[in-house]
């Protein structure tokens, strides 16, 4: 999704949530700014569409949920609220949650050339400071292409790529994915 700035106001959060709530599309806010989130292309949705039916199932077993991109991410309780394509959620506080997430195990992001800048610089900093979460996925929509960062020991993160053949393994839920799965019925824009 494509984020485009709206109001020239600054807002507190608590205006913003209460006015996005009345609002016909989602806005997301960072520092008292808010920007009205675009629809993303039809491959974009598909591979959401894929990573979310591959680990609902999973996911139910061990007492975690799933949402997607219509569900935002609390990054910083006064200054930053996105929304991710996809969101996994364990923490019992999360569980019942109905405004906003803020404690996610995993994120995802399905990259397009006008979000790719704004998922691998500004949200990625932001994300890898919350303390819950585990893996940031960056998955590409013009090919067949998936990062993947994992926590590990204090504040150091490993970095796994993955392309045609792989198999995407997601530790912190003990999941694992063909990549192909979740490319399956994507058409690339194949225009030079």
């Amino acid at each position: 999704m494509i984020a485009i700035p709206q109001q020239p106001q600054k807002m507190t959060v608590e205006e913003y949530l209460e006015w996005e709530s009345l609002q016909d599309i989602r806005y997301e806010y960072v520092n008292g700014e808010v920007f009205a989130m675009t629809g993303g292309t039809i491959p974009h949705n598909d591979i959401a569409l894929n990573l979310y039916r591959a680990l609902y199932p999973h996911l139910q077993s061990r007492g975690c949920r799933i949402n997607v991109s219509d569900v935002k991410v609390q990054v910083s309780p006064k200054s930053r609220y996105y929304y991710p394509d996809l969101i996994v959620r364990c923490d019992p506080q999360d569980l019942n949650a109905r405004k906003f997430i803020q404690h996610p195990k995993i994120i995802a992001e399905v990259l397009s050339p006008g979000t790719m800048g704004k998922d691998r610089g500004e949200k990625f900093n932001y994300y890898l400071k919350i303390p819950t979460l585990q893996e940031y996925i960056l998955i590409d929509s013009e090919q067949v292409s998936v990062e993947r960062y994992c926590r590990g020991e204090g504040r150091m993160w490993g970095y796994y790529a993955y392309s045609a053949g792989d198999i995407i393994t997601l530790s912190s839920i003990e999941f694992e994915l063909a990549i192909e799965l979740l490319y399956e019925g994507v058409v690339f824009d194949t225009e030079e």
